[in-house]
């Protein structure tokens, strides 16, 4: 739950900062541009649902974690005119999964150091917790870009999609959150984004570990 709040809240700053950095003051003014967790924090999707899932995990059920932040607020219109509005949508909608591939792979860097200099054992409760951390990040960063609305790889897509097919775009946005429902909840598809996930995080631990 933990790892879970950190995680979604970088990927919350992620997208303030840059629609702020970008000219919108929207995500500052409503305070959107700051790591404390509790700023980007929905009652449910960060709070309710991980307790939940790590419950559940604990019970012998699994491994629990699924949820979400609060979305924030910007106003395409507010940027900078040197931008063009297609261009800064897609800016905003991957500075969010580029802070979790950012975030794990420090993550992953750190957790190699810590070994390396014989800090923590690979086979201690430190190393996995690291290590989970890690994979929850690179998780977070593939499923965001899944091109299914609401996620932020549905944003993408629908920005890139030539004006000719938008309108089939459209209608399949309609429904957008029951395919994300089904890659979230299906284990054989949701291997799209897990498989790609752990593939990441064991080569760049190894890679780290190699040089440390």
């Amino acid at each position: 739950m933990f790892v879970l709040i950190v995680s979604v809240a970088l990927h919350e700053f992620g997208h303030a900062f840059v629609a702020n950095a970008l000219g919108d003051d929207t995500p500052r003014r409503e305070g959107r541009v700051t790591l404390n967790p509790i700023a980007h924090a929905d009652p449910i999707g960060t709070l309710l649902l991980p307790l939940l899932g790590g419950l559940y995990s604990a019970a012998g059920g699994g491994i629990g974690g699924f949820g979400w932040g609060k979305p924030v607020n910007w106003n395409p219109a507010r940027i900078n005119r040197k931008w063009k509005m297609s261009t800064a949508k897609i800016l905003v909608s991957i500075a969010g999964p580029s802070m979790n591939l950012l975030l794990g792979s420090v993550i992953m860097i750190v957790s190699a150091v810590l070994v390396g200099k014989h800090v923590i054992p690979i086979t201690g409760d430190a190393f996995k917790v690291l290590y989970f951390a890690g994979v929850t990040n690179f998780i977070l960063f593939f499923f965001n870009l899944i091109p299914a609305p609401p996620l932020d790889g549905g944003h993408v897509a629908g920005e890139l999609m030539p004006y000719k097919h938008r309108a089939s775009y459209d209608a399949y946005a309609k429904y957008g959150p029951f395919v994300v429902m089904a890659v979230a909840m299906i284990p054989q598809i949701s291997r799209i984004f897990t498989i790609p996930a752990q593939f990441c995080a064991e080569h760049v631990y190894k890679l780290f570990a190699h040089l440390f």
